[in-house]
């Protein structure tokens, strides 16, 4: 696989196809669904598709639920939370969404790096060990946040509502970093969205676990952001440094 980006025959611009061009606007502009975009904006229009997306929205089901605690523990955990105004389940579910992010975030540098060492003798702006150290810092802390969800009497193992949104969006990225053609600044591009994402979430769960009264989680959950906050600099600078070395 050839990591530099290059000029090749690329069929999808429409100036490949100047001839035909006018009759695919001009059937784009017929074919356009103008009610649903009319119906979105608060305007005149009878519905179409935006009116059968707002049906499917009233009559559709929670994506999910988070499980009742499965231990005395966490029932009177929960118990107290619910005395005090708190929704414990809150916190839960993004505890199990983190769970599986971080999961993924370990199969993804996994697929990376096994990219990586296809690459043998490229030069790279990182090394392979340092991809581990970052690899190995993801597993951490996805037993971090096992740890936190047994402390409460949550399970582990459950698919939380947020985990299973979680899952869904990173399909796109796994996609991306298992795909045999995608080159090395691709992939980068790909990790700088997942470290992106994982140091916003992280600084949302210290102030989750604050708001719960879960100081110790929100001390450890603090050490743990600051390390996904490092990972992001170096995915960053890595990913940047790709690039720019492709340009000259």
């Amino acid at each position: 696989m050839d990591n530099a980006t290059q000029i090749g025959m690329n069929k999808t611009g429409a100036q490949m196809s100047p001839f035909q061009t006018p009759d695919m606007e001009d059937t784009a502009e017929r074919l356009q669904p103008r009610a649903a975009i009319a119906t979105a904006q608060g305007l005149d229009g009878d519905g179409g598709i935006a009116r059968v997306r707002m049906e499917y929205i009233a009559e559709a089901d929670p994506l999910g639920t988070v499980p009742p605690p499965g231990t005395l523990r966490g029932m009177v955990q929960t118990g107290i939370a619910k005395l005090t105004g708190k929704n414990p389940e809150v916190l839960i579910d993004k505890l199990g969404e983190r769970l599986a992010y971080e999961r993924t975030g370990v199969r993804l540098y996994d697929a990376f790096i096994a990219k990586c060492q296809d690459q043998r003798g490229a030069e790279t702006s990182f090394s392979v060990d340092e991809l581990l150290r970052v690899r190995d810092d993801e597993a951490e802390h996805f037993k971090l946040l096992n740890e936190a969800l047994l402390s409460l009497g949550a399970d582990p193992t459950a698919q939380t509502p947020c985990a299973d949104a979680s899952g869904v969006m990173s399909l796109g990225i796994l996609q991306v970093l298992t795909d045999p053609r995608t080159t090395l600044a691709q992939g980068l591009g790909a990790l700088l969205t997942t470290e992106l994402t994982d140091s916003a979430s992280w600084e949302l769960l210290v102030k989750l676990a604050e708001q719960s009264g879960q100081r110790e989680l929100a001390q450890r959950f603090s050490a743990a952001l600051a390390t996904e906050q490092e990972h992001l600099s170096l995915v960053r600078v890595w990913h940047e440094r790709e690039v720019l070395a492709q340009g000259t």
